[in-house]
């Protein structure tokens, strides 16, 4: 399969990764709509998609409606499931709407397909902290899942859903889980969609980005165009059938390592505080994952090292700031 000619649906299409699969499925000539609820607490953005809006078509709708995923699930050959409530903190206050979303929607979703569009290919989009706390180095995609909190647990169910369906009904289904994914386009105004964007949002500002404790627990990041070609290789290829995978690029940083590169490479300045009680609860520590399997797969790799990266955002967001923090 390649995208070209294709007809591509992203769900969550308006967020972070949405936005920037969109981007890089017309690159390759596929025909894309987008499907996208814009719930403030889930990160949509109408100018994420400002270079490309008359070449794509955009449905406003929630994946929690059964309804509205059937009606534009017709007709596509491919499914990027980028929709999410992707917010850890939130999801411990707000659990049945996490529930609603990440469980249902999902299966919203699944049905739609397996009812009215059979021979769509699916690729589900994971996460990281859906494996919790860390048991052995690295971490790899047959690691034992123990998450810490609801967003992350009901992104682990998520996942077994699509290779249920896959397998029970022989959907061509995948899953690829990412990590600390930073970049164009991402949600830079709220702590809620990932630290690392947030800080890079402080940087851009000239604010202080706060470090809880030293900030020794170790992250794997990836700059998002990794990500996309990431995804779209798993997607194009049929040994990515009923497989997950983590995109993921191959070093880890500390998070302090993190912040000082983002204040020198775009600005700011570093404050240490203590942790948090409601943040200390579910912080992971270490969170060291190998992306071995992906690789020697698809032979790909992160080409992107963290400066030049940041140096990318950085020149992204420079005329852009204002949209990206009303």
């Amino acid at each position: 399969m390649t995208l070209k000619g294709k007809r591509v649906l992203i769900t969550g299409g308006l967020g972070f990764i949405g936005s920037n699969l969109a981007m890089c499925c017309l690159e390759q000539g596929a025909a894309v709509t987008v499907y996208d609820c814009l719930d403030p607490r889930s990160g949509g953005n109408m100018y994420n998609i400002a270079p490309i809006e008359n070449d794509v078509r955009v449905v406003l709708n929630d994946i929690r409606s059964f309804e509205g995923v059937s009606a534009v699930i017709r007709g596509h050959d491919l499914l990027f499931n980028c929709a999410a409530f992707t917010s850890h903190p939130n999801s411990m206050k707000e659990p049945l709407v996490d529930i609603e979303v990440n469980c249902m929607g999902v299966i919203n979703i699944l049905e739609a397909i397996r009812r009215f569009n059979p021979s769509c290919r699916m690729v589900q989009i994971g996460t990281s902290t859906q494996i919790g706390r860390m048991i052995h180095s690295p971490v790899d995609e047959i690691h034992p899942e123990f998450p810490v909190d609801i967003y992350s647990a009901n992104k682990s169910a998520s996942e077994k859903y699509v290779l249920i369906y896959g397998s029970a009904y022989g959907m061509d289904t995948s899953v690829v889980r990412l990590a600390n994914v930073y970049g164009p386009r991402s949600n830079i105004k709220n702590p809620d969609f990932g630290f690392m964007n947030y800080f890079i949002g402080l940087g851009l500002q000239g604010k202080e980005i706060t470090v809880f404790g030293e900030g020794r627990q170790l992250r794997t990041i990836t700059f998002v165009r990794d990500v996309v070609d990431a995804i779209v290789a798993v997607a194009e290829s049929e040994a990515g059938r009923g497989q997950v995978y983590f995109a993921v690029a191959d070093r880890q940083y500390t998070i302090n390592e993190i912040a000082t590169n983002i204040v020198e490479v775009i600005g700011g300045k570093l404050r240490y505080v203590e942790w948090p009680r409601d943040r200390e609860a579910i912080e992971i520590g270490d969170a060291v994952i190998t992306n071995r399997k992906i690789r020697e797969a698809f032979d790909w790799s992160a080409k992107f090292e963290l400066r030049e990266g940041l140096q990318l955002t950085r020149d992204y967001f420079a005329d852009k700031l204002r949209e990206y923090l009303r």
